[in-house]
């Protein structure tokens, strides 16, 4: 079946969803309308949580996944994709198929470990399903420093050791590696390691509690400017701007770790 083309790039999001809508595949939806591309979506797993804990997660049938992948395919092949929290080993092993055999263009992991409230969403047996299947079709890798810690079997306490760990993950055979560096004391520095070099991306931290989803929010949009055509380092500086806009506008709702404010004065760019 053909495609059918149009200048709207088309992004997609292959994660879990979030019904309190701050993270998963609700804030990649708002994230990508707010950079200007459509989104469409690959559900794994339904959750119901909200600002405070994850009371329960469903995990959905793998026949129903793959359902899913068809019908984009066949319809609304995306530019770019992204992966978040994709519960099982036996999901990232339906995705990774999945992915192998679709021209989807690039695609960027977000190696969703723990929420927020510390409600662990990826079971340990997946772990190394991760690493050894998913991590080596990204382009884009972006682990916070526990995550990075996990997938580099390294320490992660200093930015030295952040730097360390992300070449480790590099060496899988990812092309650009961003560890976050919002865990860090300082300020956050997020490490981009690409190729043999290392690109340092500066922010000013924003003193708030509302800060669930931000790394869906930032991995969806260095998808979705990827699904624009910009370059890979362009766009992870571009998305790094856009978060932090996201987290200075956090509209406080919830009584725990609360959602960020999807379209702040200025996006999509040039309103407001």
């Amino acid at each position: 079946m053909n495609v059918a083309s149009s200048s709207v790039p088309i992004a997609a999001t292959i994660a879990t969803t979030d019904s309190g809508g701050g993270a998963g595949i609700q804030a990649d939806l708002k994230t990508f309308a707010a950079c200007s591309v459509y989104g469409v979506s690959v559900a794994v797993a339904l959750t119901a949580q909200n600002t405070v804990h994850v009371r329960s997660i469903h995990p959905l049938p793998l026949e129903f996944v793959h359902d899913q992948f068809e019908a984009l395919d066949q319809d609304l092949r995306p530019a770019a994709a992204k992966t978040g929290m994709l519960l099982s080993a036996g999901h990232i092993e339906q995705v990774c198929s999945e992915l192998s055999r679709r021209r989807w263009g690039p695609l960027v992991v977000d190696p969703v470990m723990v929420a927020k409230s510390g409600d662990r969403l990826l079971e340990e047996s997946a772990v190394e399903t991760m690493r050894r299947l998913l991590l080596p079709l990204a382009q884009v890798v972006t682990p916070n420093w526990p995550e990075a810690a996990v997938l580099s079997r390294l320490p992660v306490r200093t930015e030295a050791e952040a730097l360390q760990a992300g070449r480790a993950i590099a060496s899988l055979g990812i092309p650009f590696v961003v560890v976050k560096g919002g865990h860090s004391e300082g300020p956050p520095v997020d490490l981009v390691v690409h190729r043999d070099e290392v690109t340092r991306l500066t922010g000013a931290r924003v003193e708030t509690r509302h800060t669930h989803g931000t790394g869906c929010t930032f991995s969806a949009a260095i998808t979705a400017f990827i699904a624009r055509g910009f370059e890979p380092l362009l766009a992870i500086s571009r998305a790094k701007e856009y978060v932090t806009a996201a987290i200075a506008a956090t509209p406080g709702l919830g009584a725990g770790h609360g959602p960020l404010q999807h379209f702040p004065k200025g996006w999509p760019e040039g309103s407001g």
